[in-house]
């Protein structure tokens, strides 16, 4: 694995374990060698984990549209910051960059990047693994939803299990490293 994409809040969020978590991810993915895909700002979540990969002597890509410029304050000390028109380029790039795919805690954008990149793997778009790394139990309704739609016939186990879900950001690494995607459809 030579890159990760971390989707991420571009606010802190009200407890300091965010951004503790944010920066413990951010000094694994240097400790291994694995540089960071986020989405280029340099505040909230997204600043402290790309000022943490930094920090520790790793590499950082930034991939942020014009229109957020300003609004999420583009982190100008990344290694590279990918500057594109729309949303959709974006993730498609970040996509491109990546060798796999977590969402640590965060809104609406994290919520849809996260299950996005996740579908394309369920229709066997692409192969890389994708979770959560559940700080603080942050995820653990999510997890319980996912576990429902599975009873209810929505999602195959094989495909609710592509979704690695770890608390530790070097378990999470090490999950990834020993992940292999199922070779099965999405159809029931």
């Amino acid at each position: 694995m030579k890159a990760l994409c971390v989707y991420c809040g571009s606010n802190p969020g009200f407890r300091n374990v965010y951004a503790e978590a944010a920066e413990a991810l951010g000094c694994a993915l240097a400790e291994r060698g694995i540089g960071l895909v986020y989405g280029g700002a340099a505040m909230g979540l997204m600043g402290r984990i790309a000022d943490a990969v930094l920090d520790a002597g790793g590499e950082v890509q930034g991939v942020i549209p014009h229109a957020l410029m300003q609004k999420e304050i583009a982190h100008t000390g990344v290694t590279r910051l990918h500057v594109v028109d729309t949303m959709h380029e974006r993730k498609a790039l970040m996509a491109k960059l990546s060798d796999g795919f977590v969402a640590m805690p965060g809104g609406f954008g994290t919520l849809e990047e996260i299950i996005e990149i996740v579908t394309w793997a369920q229709l066997r778009f692409h192969g890389k693994p994708c979770g959560l790394f559940n700080v603080d139990g942050y995820f653990n309704h999510l997890v319980a939803y996912l576990e429902h739609a599975e009873r209810e016939g929505f999602l195959k186990p094989e495909h609710r299990r592509m979704l690695t879900v770890a608390d530790d950001p070097r378990a999470l690494i090490e999950a990834y490293e020993r992940y292999t995607a199922p070779a099965t459809e999405k159809w029931l």
